[in-house]
């Protein structure tokens, strides 16, 4: 028997002080308007290959730690890579990095990830820096403020938008 095919828009996010959270489930509030799309959020720990190919779209929400993806991230791809390759190829994607200063290291790393599954990224993807650059600050609970958390909804009503248009 074959598969079902993908369906509904997949937000797999990881966060260690809240404020990537905050951004997933900004960009679900968002997501969930497309009535015509099923959205899920799944913790990165909780997510695994079947999840991911079960799904039309993917966007995923990730710390950067240490100038890179946080490692509970790292290890959905990890458990995933393989599993998948050759199997997500022109499902559209998007990325969203909360760090403290840049974000651009977890950007390459996730991206270069997406490129070799030959996903469709279907925005830029959205850094939101929170300048926390003291021990104290970096652990820290994070809030997100009002803008980033707009474009976050927005990113995610505009992904389940267009898969339940046939757009992407």
């Amino acid at each position: 028997m074959d598969p079902l095919p993908p369906r509904g828009l997949l937000i797999v996010w990881w966060s260690g002080t809240g404020g990537s959270e905050a951004l997933a489930r900004a960009a679900f509030s968002g997501a969930s308007l497309a009535r015509a799309t099923p959205v899920r959020m799944l913790a990165a720990p909780d997510a695994g290959p079947g999840d991911l190919a079960a799904a039309a779209g993917l966007l995923i929400v990730t710390p950067e730690m240490l100038g890179s993806m946080a490692g509970r991230m790292k290890d959905l791809f990890d458990r995933c890579y393989y599993p998948l390759l050759e199997k997500l190829a022109g499902r559209p994607c998007a990325l969203i990095v909360c760090a403290g200063s840049d974000g651009t290291g977890a950007v390459r790393q996730i991206e270069r990830i997406l490129t070799g599954w030959r996903m469709r990224r279907v925005d830029a993807p959205m850094i939101v820096i929170t300048g926390a650059q003291t021990p104290e600050a970096i652990a820290a609970p994070k809030q997100i403020g009002t803008e980033p958390l707009s474009r976050a909804f927005a990113l995610g009503q505009a992904l389940a938008e267009g898969i339940a248009m046939g757009v992407w």
